[in-house]
């Protein structure tokens, strides 16, 4: 499920902006990146061998920082869901303009978010099923990608498309950080984008059969994952095509192997990365439905979401959803060339919020464990204190950058905002409730 929600529109479409910002350094900002959401993860993995509960994160941060932290960190979670199904939804119009570039964006828009929302409605079986297969089609076709990749690099289309293919594209064309450190700085945004979701390990924590096993085992496979997702295949990308040239007139990897004149290639990818982003949305509805469940449970949300069909799908959440959805529908009408750099920096900071509020759950709960509960831990934090130190600064960092930059201020002004009516949302409902029981 991590996978399926993580490995999507970020990696397949966002890498072009992020390539676009910082050139082929752009391989530090996933590292670095990955580094950061590595430490999340182990953050989260502690607590979950620890407590394993539904709803996870949301829970922890209740538990040992207040009422308050946990219900901004349950919505902002489906609020990042949401924000990034809209993402989702973009790109899958933007990759169908590869195959029928004269029908308007927004129908297509239109077209996935009634299949995406008639499938949740079906029984949790079918959901599960086509989710597993579309996220082997993904991995899969990135294993092939960077197979693929490799063999262009050594027997070369060079002379076919008037460029080189090799390593040396890594340097040739401005260097190998043509933008500068700011140029790096500027591309975590649609960077840390990419990795959005992959926390959804924490939702399924409590439905594990063996917690003290299967949690570490899942979490500690995480570099190896962004190592061979991420950072090998953006750098056989980059070494096949010149960075400076890869735009975003689609899927970039679709986008190469079209240049290449390997037209059933590019055709192939172009039904791979349509695969990637359902996969993506399927995950995504079923990460923030789960969570809206939980949370109408614990009374942080409206007991409508409690509602099941008899297939057990929560459809209220669903319809939610979808109803969502189709704001992006019409944000796609208003601005189709614009709108997925807006919606990815929404994402982002709502999903640098719940990696922060996951950091400070963790350090929140070794304040109140005595050193010999501490040592009775039985998946550490590694580099504990300074670890976590150091990647709550960089979230904190990340958040603020936002702000520097023209095209990912409203993402800033718009999270500030829905944290501001979440707050206040949150003493009404306390009022309301206090009241009801008076």
């Amino acid at each position: 499920m991590a996978l399926g929600s993580a490995i999507g529109t970020g990696l397949f479409y966002g890498s072009a902006s992020a390539i676009q910002a910082a050139g082929p350094a752009v391989l530090i900002a996933y590292m670095v990146g990955g580094a950061a959401v590595f430490m999340v993860m182990r953050a989260l993995g502690e607590m979950a061998v620890h407590q394993p509960v539904p709803g996870s994160f949301s829970h922890y941060a209740s538990h040992y920082m207040g009422p308050l932290a946990g219900f901004l960190t349950g919505w902002n979670y489906v609020f990042e869901m949401l924000v990034v199904c809209l993402a989702d939804i973009t790109a899958f119009g933007m990759y169908m303009g590869f195959w029928f570039p004269h029908v308007e964006q927004w129908i297509w828009v239109l077209s996935i978010v009634l299949f995406i929302g008639a499938l949740n409605l079906c029984h949790v079986k079918i959901f599960g099923e086509m989710e597993f297969w579309l996220s082997i089609v993904k991995v899969s076709a990135i294993i092939a990608m960077i197979v693929g990749g490799a063999f262009l690099m050594f027997y070369g289309f060079g002379k076919e498309t008037g460029h080189e293919v090799g390593i040396q594209n890594l340097w040739e064309h401005g260097g190998f950080m043509p933008n500068g450190i700011a140029g790096v700085i500027a591309s975590l945004a649609i960077v840390m984008f990419a990795f959005g979701g992959i926390e959804v390990i924490g939702i399924t924590a409590s439905e594990a059969q063996d917690p003290e096993k299967t949690i570490p085992k899942a979490i500690n496979a995480v570099p190896i994952r962004i190592l061979l997702f991420y950072g090998l295949t953006l750098f056989i990308l980059m070494c096949i095509y010149p960075w400076n040239q890869i735009g975003q007139n689609g899927s970039p990897f679709v986008q190469i192997f079209s240049s290449l004149n390997i037209a059933s290639a590019a055709n192939i990818l172009n039904v791979v990365v349509i695969t990637a982003a359902v996969s993506a949305i399927n995950s995504d509805i079923f990460g923030a439905g789960r969570m809206m469940y939980g949370m109408a449970q614990d009374n942080q949300a409206p007991k409508a979401f409690t509602k099941l069909t008899r297939n057990g799908v929560p459809w209220v959440t669903v319809l939610v959803m979808s109803v969502v959805m189709l704001l992006g529908v019409y944000l796609n009408y208003l601005l189709p060339e614009k709108i997925f750099v807006i919606i990815a920096s929404i994402a982002t900071f709502a999903t640098v919020w719940v990696w922060l509020m996951i950091l400070l759950s963790q350090v929140a709960m070794r304040r109140k464990m005595s050193q010999e509960e501490v040592k009775k831990l039985k998946f550490p934090v590694p580099f504990w204190p300074i670890g976590p130190a150091i990647t709550i600064a960089f979230m904190v960092f990340v958040i603020a950058l936002l702000g520097f930059f023209k095209e990912t201020q409203v993402a800033l002004i718009v999270g500030c905002v829905w944290v501001v009516m979440l707050t206040i949302a949150f003493f009404i409902m306390r009022a309301f409730q206090k009241a009801k029981k008076a």
